[in-house]
């Protein structure tokens, strides 16, 4: 079965760089959907109408950006982005979700934002975090370095090389500026299927230039080859 992936997206800074790593998964076979939190329903009916219209809008311009206007989209109405997403996910039984990196963070880096960061303190679903700049460079279309970081009982060295095998190109065992994708296994005191970084993890993710992918402990991903969003839009 292909992973599963949501893209989170509200169309403010950096949220292209979300949706372009999206689209690399994608390539490499995954079945990708975007979502969008709403943090409130609004009490008057009119201004719900619009703001609900305004949301289905916004996702419509994501699956353009995606590459497929009839993707999957979903309108999440939840307090917490965090907590929103994760419940999605469990509901549609999604492998991942993509984030952006922050706002403040320098062209050519990765940070992890609040919300990615609550869901790689012990969630249950892997997290993807874009590079700021990354829908630009992504316009190539060319991946060749993935890099697996993590022990044998992880799964980061057999996602690196799907990966790397859907995309053709190739798994490398350092990880530096030249690397295209880093791969990253939770530490290995995490619990099973749990997500939760080692500090060393941790320092290369943050010195970066490339797509950090964060697995649960234990957690294998399948990329098929072939490119596949779903098929209708739902809110």
């Amino acid at each position: 079965m292909s992973t599963k992936i949501i893209v989170s997206y509200d169309g403010t800074a950096n949220e292209d760089d979300a949706i372009a790593l999206g689209a690399l998964f994608a390539r490499a076979g995954a079945d990708v959907s975007i979502a969008y939190v709403r943090h409130a329903h609004e009490q008057d009916s009119s201004r719900e109408t619009a703001v609900e219209a305004e949301a289905q809008e916004l996702l419509r311009r994501g699956a353009d950006l995606l590459g497929d206007p009839h993707a999957h989209t979903y309108v999440v109405t939840d307090p917490s982005t965090p907590e929103g997403l994760a419940a999605l996910a469990e509901t549609e039984h999604a492998d991942v979700i993509v984030f952006c990196s922050d706002s403040h963070t320098a062209k050519g880096h990765v940070s992890i934002g609040n919300s990615a960061q609550r869901l790689i303190e012990g969630g249950r679903t892997a997290i993807a975090i874009a590079p700021v700049d990354f829908a630009e460079r992504e316009q190539s279309g060319a991946l060749r370095r993935v890099v697996a970081v993590g022990d044998a009982e992880g799964g980061a060295r057999e996602t690196a090389h799907q990966i790397a095998a859907a995309l053709s190109a190739e798994v490398t065992p350092v990880a530096n500026d030249d690397a295209d994708l880093l791969v990253v296994d939770s530490r290995a005191e995490a619990e099973p299927g749990r997500v939760s970084i080692s500090s060393s993890a941790g320092y290369l993710i943050d010195v970066a230039t490339c797509p950090v992918l964060i697995l649960p402990r234990g957690t294998e991903l399948e990329f098929d080859g072939g490119p596949s969003v779903h098929s209708s839009t739902a809110a």
